[in-house]
């Protein structure tokens, strides 16, 4: 990584900086859709710039409202505000493309005009019967047929019923900028053919309409994935013509952040789990857990410090401190980051963040703490503190609080648990439960149960702590790991704990 202070081989950032983020709705958002809008965020916030927020939506046969509202839903979640775009306005709009056809037949027309673009009549067909005769590659791309035809042969064309697509003339010249995170990289001429702008339909292409709302909208840095790296020199000789034809002002900088690789050193699909972003956070992540993950991928806040707020990344990110090596994403440290988080939670906001997991899995009878049951808030808070500590993820709550929540007078074991109960079980749940029944209801206290039980199961029974304590608290919980045991027993009361007890000796 560059050091966060040496940035003199990278071009300046703008006073008045203003950034993009533009997702095509087409699917279930993706963490390498989420880095890409945080990194944006992070770099006008800290900048205190404009962050935009506009959709690609002119693929009419892949986009989905359902997946425009999910990613509304993604960044509002996240808390990833924007200052100008849908459903917020501002001076630019229409923010999603689909709405903007006009303006784009206006600007493709401008560029034909001034010589800019040219129709092309050839068919895919006819690009590699050519390229095959002039021994070339079928697959080396589009030749340039079409570049100086004449109006009379267009005409030709035209009176064959062909419709043209529109293509960019590009430069015979070596293409060169400045990445913000790669440094220099040059294109030689001629290895980007001239290319669509507008398909023969009518239909504009990404390839223009992305670069004329970057220019309408006055975007003067833009942060994408390397996956976009290649398409930059086109945009770069389009800039050129939209500044002569005033359409645009600057030419932005570009930054291409690197790839997301997931298992197998492959790059993070869309289709598997771990990129599902609403998969995270089915199984329990906290938005400041994830984003602070999703901040490592390509990003430091400094050496061997992994745990951030988003108030300290605005303070020190910049993105020209991006690596340009592929980000692995590892969920173990995901999942870890996320624990910390959670651990720094205030205490209600825990409880109340965990509240739909804990409706979801059946546990209690609201996600709001307001309409809980006075008995379900009285366990809650009794066993937020010791809960809280513990889980890693807000999907593991269900599993620790159920036992405490639960009114059950018999709890079937997980199988991982019953496999810890040895032969002396039985002898030992029996003598708890003789202890136990002699406790009156106003000593059933934490210290006073955990002095008890000692004394009975280790000091007088002879069992080690292991043997004496494992078989209780597999009874009381159902599982191997739980709330501390106490605690859990003081909190669950004397009935359905001796219940509890009882049916667990009877099931062995």
């Amino acid at each position: 990584m560059t050091d966060e202070h040496d940035h003199d081989s990278k071009p300046e950032l703008p006073k008045d900086l203003r950034v993009r983020f533009c997702p095509s709705p087409t699917g279930t958002p993706h963490v390498g859709m989420v880095r890409t809008a945080l990194f944006n965020w992070a770099q006008a916030r800290h900048s205190k710039g404009t962050f935009v927020f506009r959709i690609e939506d002119t693929d009419a046969q892949r986009d989905s409202e359902e997946s425009y509202g999910q990613i509304l839903d993604a960044l509002r979640w996240l808390g990833l505000d924007w200052d100008e775009g849908v459903e917020v306005g501002g001076p630019d709009g229409p923010y999603r493309q689909s709405l903007r056809g006009d303006i784009y037949k206006k600007v493709a027309q401008q560029l034909v005009d001034a010589g800019y673009a040219y129709e092309s009549y050839s068919t895919a067909d006819e690009i590699k019967e050519r390229n095959v005769a002039a021994g070339r590659p079928e697959a080396f791309g589009y030749d340039g047929y079409d570049r100086n035809l004449s109006e009379e042969e267009r005409q030709a064309f035209r009176d064959q019923g062909r419709k043209p697509a529109l293509r960019i003339r590009m430069p015979d010249e070596d293409i060169a900028f400045d990445d913000l995170i790669r440094g220099r990289i040059e294109f030689k001429a001629g290895s980007v053919p001239d290319y669509v702008i507008v398909r023969p339909n009518g239909d504009p292409l990404y390839t223009l309409t992305n670069p004329v709302d970057d220019a309408m909208m006055r975007i003067n840095v833009v942060l994408r994935g390397e996956d976009l790296l290649s398409s930059t020199p086109r945009q770069i000789v389009l800039y050129r013509y939209l500044m002569e034809l005033g359409v645009a002002q600057v030419m932005p900088l570009f930054g291409h952040m690197p790839y997301v690789m997931g298992q197998g050193k492959k790059k993070l699909s869309k289709r598997d789990p771990e990129s599902n972003l609403f998969l995270h956070r089915e199984h329990g992540f906290i938005r400041e857990g994830l984003l602070n993950y999703l901040a490592l991928l390509g990003w430091s806040i400094g050496p061997d410090r992994d745990v951030f707020s988003m108030d300290e990344m605005i303070e020190r990110f910049d993105v020209r401190d991006v690596k340009a090596n592929p980000a692995h994403f590892d969920i173990d440290k995901a999942i870890a980051i996320n624990a910390e988080h959670i651990r720094m939670l205030d205490p209600q906001d825990f409880l109340n963040r965990s509240l739909p997991y804990l409706k979801r899995d059946g546990l209690v009878t609201a996600e709001s703490w307001d309409d809980l049951t006075d008995r379900e808030r009285e366990v809650l808070t009794a066993s937020g503190p010791l809960v809280q500590p513990r889980v890693r993820l807000l999907g593991e709550v269900s599993g620790m609080m159920g036992s405490l929540l639960n009114d059950a007078d018999y709890i079937e074991p997980d199988p991982d648990a019953r496999k810890q109960l040895k032969e002396s079980a039985a002898a030992v749940l029996e003598l708890a439960e003789q202890t136990l029944r002699e406790v009156p209801d106003q000593s059933w206290t934490t210290d006073h149960l955990h002095d008890l039980l000692t004394e009975a199961l280790v000091e007088q029974g002879g069992y080690k702590p292991r043997l004496a304590f494992g078989p209780v608290r597999i009874a009381v919980s159902g599982r191997r790991v739980s709330p501390p045991l106490f605690e859990s027993l003081e909190i669950i009361g004397k009935t359905a704990t001796l219940q509890r007890l009882t049916n667990l000796r009877q099931h062995l």
